[in-house]
């Protein structure tokens, strides 16, 4: 069924004068046929088995994969991405995947759209009868995958390259959320295999696949941070600055140690003063900033950075140890994050 497909897709390229490409329902390239020049998007696609969150986008952008007829999306020119034509693969009304056209230069025709429609229909016939062969596929992926995040084994990691037919040295990123095209992990993660130009990811620079744990690791510690509020140039790994000392503090250091003060600022009913010395201090002392973060009129905020200064003999407008108390609040937002 496989090799007759393939042989499907040259005879559509070859009558269109087009490059053509098969996915699955994950956007994983399964059968392609190539014709001429391809475009940016297509030569990654082939190459490295995955495409960006901004490509993955124009499935709904252009609301694609509710269509019943080819959809030609235009040129998108940051993205390097020609004009293409794009026909959800469809069994029993099941979404399976998507039949892609390029046609840079507006030569297929309407009339010829339908011999897009008629593979894209052997194509779901085909993607059908190994649908129960790939889930089997997906079964043990996760398997393998659960065994990489629990620590670095050469073994699984071998493993999974052998399923996947992914070269030795593949690389991988931790992203979150995780995209359609993505593995997904746990808790809203997925994984991605690299590009040769590495995307932004929440895991910071490419990792090899045996240390998937370590990747996931520096994404949950990147998410945490932003989910706290800490202020990133960009939420990656690579990013976090300073960040990194509260993420890699040991277990027996605790908040207080840094900064005796942060105790009386920790107490349930003292949220609101420890959430105002919080935003300040990310804001870099700045009070304009912080009190439209804190969505409060500046004389509400003096107030409360009286009685902080009060509680811990800071005071964080310009304070000597204001980059203690700081790092102790930071530290203590990180941990409660983490139970």
């Amino acid at each position: 069924m496989r090799f007759e497909m393939q042989s499907e897709v040259d005879r559509l390229a070859a009558s269109l004068q087009q490059s053509v490409l098969i996915e699955d329902i994950d956007q994983y390239p399964v059968w392609w046929s190539t014709v001429g020049e391809v475009d940016a998007v297509r030569e990654k696609t082939v190459l490295y088995r995955n495409v960006s969150i901004e490509t993955a986008k124009v499935i709904d952008t252009f609301g694609i994969a509710n269509s019943q007829v080819p959809v030609r999306t235009p040129e998108i020119a940051e993205l390097g991405m020609w004009a293409r034509w794009c026909m959800p693969i469809r069994s029993r009304g099941n979404l399976l995947g998507f039949l892609w056209v390029l046609d840079r230069d507006g030569t297929v025709t309407e009339e010829q759209t339908a011999e897009i429609v008629v593979c894209a229909g052997r194509a779901a016939d085909a993607l059908a009868a190994s649908k129960s062969a790939s889930s089997d596929v997906r079964q043990e992926r996760q398997r393998l995958l659960q065994q990489l995040l629990a620590g670095p084994d050469v073994d699984p990691a071998k493993k999974l390259m052998n399923l996947e037919s992914l070269p030795i040295d593949t690389m991988i990123q931790v992203v979150y959320p995780a995209q359609r095209s993505d593995w997904i992990l746990e808790a809203g993660f997925g994984l991605r295999i690299a590009s040769a130009r590495a995307e932004s990811a929440a895991s910071g620079e490419p990792l090899p696949l045996v240390r998937l744990a370590e990747a996931f690791k520096r994404a949950a510690a990147t998410v945490r941070v932003v989910d706290i509020g800490g202020r990133l140039e960009y939420p990656t790994w690579d990013h976090l600055g300073s960040w990194r000392l509260v993420v890699e503090a040991p277990v027996s250091l605790q908040p207080t140690d840094v900064h005796a003060g942060v105790s009386h600022l920790l107490e349930a009913e003292r949220e609101e003063l420890r959430n105002t010395a919080f935003v300040l201090c990310e804001h870099g002392g700045d009070i304009s900033s912080a009190a439209e973060a804190l969505h409060t009129h500046r004389t509400t905020l003096y107030y409360r950075l009286d009685r902080i200064q009060a509680l811990t003999g800071v005071d964080l407008r310009k304070g000597a140890d204001r980059t203690d108390l700081h790092f102790a609040l930071r530290l203590a937002a990180f941990r409660q994050m983490s139970n």
